[in-house]
């Protein structure tokens, strides 16, 4: 199935489109949702591109100096909250992609014999756990079309940003998640 024209994360269409093109900005923009903002967390694979001159390469991410990806992640506005933390992040998620697909961030789902098969790859990508897997679960089956036998398993029974189709729905996720995190701190205090 061919890549959505827009996966409506950030509320930038550039960056949306940008996710729907690019597996590894979808994958790094997973890596880097976490004490972000959705829309920060997705919308940094695409500056992150610009600053690299253009390009979002896995192998090429994976070679740079260590040091140089921290300031390239540094520079004003910080690609994250914690730019040096997240670099290194980024850095060995692409270095994993290369040693383990050959560079090639769509393999991690292509070819994957079911559900358990692909839990198993997403689990084993540096940065992503449980919460963060079932999550890719769902985008990738419900936006991308990547759905081999069982996925549903192992995809999240509750909404997610699987859900999320336009930004519209971005907007009631959030909301929706807001109000669920809310009920929850609300029954601890009880």
């Amino acid at each position: 199935m061919a890549a959505p024209a827009a996966i409506y994360f950030t509320g930038n269409p550039e960056a949306d489109a940008f996710l729907g093109a690019n597996p590894l900005a979808l994958l790094i923009g997973f890596v880097l949702d976490q004490q972000v903002t959705v829309q920060k967390a997705f919308s940094s694979p695409l500056e992150l591109s610009k600053r690299l001159g253009g390009a979002l390469d896995a192998t090429a991410i994976a070679a740079m100096d260590p040091d140089a990806l921290v300031e390239v992640f540094r520079e004003k506005p910080a690609l994250h909250r914690f730019p040096a933390n997240m670099a290194r992040r980024v850095q060995d998620h692409c270095a994993f992609l290369v040693s383990e697909y050959g560079g090639d961030p769509a393999a991690v789902w292509r070819g994957a014999r079911d559900g358990a098969e692909l839990e198993r790859r997403l689990l084993e990508l540096p940065g992503i756990g449980e919460m963060k897997a079932r999550t890719m679960m769902g985008v990738l089956a419900k936006r991308l079309g990547v759905q081999p036998i069982g996925w549903e398993a192992f995809a999240p029974m509750h909404e997610s940003l699987g859900d999320v189709n336009s930004p519209e729905a971005l907007a009631e996720y959030q909301a929706a998640k807001r109000a669920r995190k809310a009920a929850f701190r609300a029954k601890k205090l009880i």
